[in-house]
C-alpha cells in the first residue's frame, strides 16, 4: 500500500523522493503507538475492602450468618384471597450486597422450561411457565460448591415475561432455602390448645336416619360402626312398630330388608 506522499506525488505526474516523505519540522504525532499494558491483576493481593480468600462454602456461612432473617413484609390481597410473602426484590437485594462482601458469586448455568397456555377466571388468556434453574454458587477463590443447586419457578403473563418471572422465582427459592432464612414470624408451636374429645352422640339421634327410606346400606354400615366405637350396639331404640329393639340389631335388620328388597 503506497503513502500519502507517494499519492500526492503520482497525482501531480512525479515519483515521490526522500524529501517528500519526511515529516515537516515541528510535527507532532497526534496517535502515538500505544505502550505496552501489564495485567492489572497481575499483582493483586486482597486488601480491605475485598473478600477474603477463603473456600467457598466457608464464604457461604458468613453470608448466611449475615443475613439473620427476612420477614414477610409484603402482602398480597386480591381474588379473596390474602397472604403475606417475601418478593423476590426484598429478597435478591438482601442477599445481593452481602454476597459481594463475602466474594460470593451466583449463575444460572441450565434452564429448562415448560409453557402452557391458560386463561383466568375472568377469561384472560395467559401464559403459564414452570421453570427449572441449575445454579453454580462460586466462592471468592474461584471454587465452588461440589453440586449444582436445582430450583423451580412458576409465573403466569399476558406477554412475553413468563420465563424471566419464573427465573427469578427460581432465584428467591435458591436464596431462602440455600440460606434456610427464617422469618421470624410467630413459632407455631408458641401457642398450645387442648383439644377435647368429641362428645359421643346418643344412638336416639340415629334412630331418624336408620329408619329413613333414602338412608343408604353403606350409611346404615357407617351407622353400625359408629355405634360399636361407642359401645352403644346394645342401647334400646323404639322401631317403627313401637316395639324397643337394640340399637344395632335394628341397623341390621332394616340393612338387610333393603338389601332384599332391591334385589327383587
Amino acid at each position: 500500500m503506497s503513502t500519502i506522499a507517494e499519492r500526492a506525488a503520482a497525482a501531480a505526474g512525479r515519483t515521490a523522493d526522500t524529501d517528500d516523505l519526511k515529516l515537516p519540522d515541528g510535527y507532532v504525532d497526534q496517535f502515538p503507538a500505544p505502550e505496552p499494558t501489564t495485567d492489572p491483576m497481575a499483582s493483586y493481593e486482597p486488601g480491605d475492602d475485598d473478600p477474603e480468600m477463603v473456600p467457598v462454602h466457608i464464604a457461604w456461612l458468613r453470608v448466611r450468618k449475615e443475613v439473620r432473617a427476612i420477614a414477610k413484609g409484603e402482602q398480597y390481597n386480591g381474588g379473596g384471597t390474602r397472604f403475606n410473602f417475601r418478593g423476590v426484590d426484598t429478597v435478591v437485594n438482601t442477599f445481593g450486597p452481602v454476597t459481594l462482601k463475602h466474594g460470593i458469586n451466583i449463575f444460572p448455568v441450565g434452564v429448562e422450561a415448560e409453557h402452557r397456555d391458560t386463561t383466568t377466571s375472568k377469561g384472560s388468556k395467559m401464559r403459564e411457565c414452570t421453570a427449572t434453574v441449575s445454579w453454580m454458587v462460586m466462592g471468592p477463590k474461584g471454587d465452588t460448591l461440589p453440586v449444582l443447586l436445582k430450583t423451580r419457578g412458576e409465573a403466569l403473563d399476558s406477554a412475553d415475561k413468563g420465563t424471566a418471572k419464573a427465573q427469578s422465582v427460581a432465584l428467591r427459592v435458591l436464596l431462602l432455602t440455600g440460606g434456610l432464612t427464617p422469618t421470624h414470624d410467630k413459632d407455631p408451636d408458641a401457642s398450645h390448645v387442648d383439644r377435647g374429645e368429641a362428645p359421643v352422640r346418643p344412638a336416639i339421634q340415629y334412630l331418624d336416619e336408620i329408619t329413613h327410606p333414602q338412608t343408604s346400606a353403606g350409611r346404615l354400615r357407617q351407622i353400625h360402626f359408629e355405634l360399636k366405637q361407642t359401645n352403644q350396639l346394645g342401647a334400646l331404640l323404639t322401631n317403627e312398630v313401637g316395639d324397643e329393639e337394640r340399637a344395632g340389631d335394628m341397623v341390621v335388620r332394616i340393612g338387610k330388608e333393603r338389601a332384599a328388597g332391591g334385589n327383587q
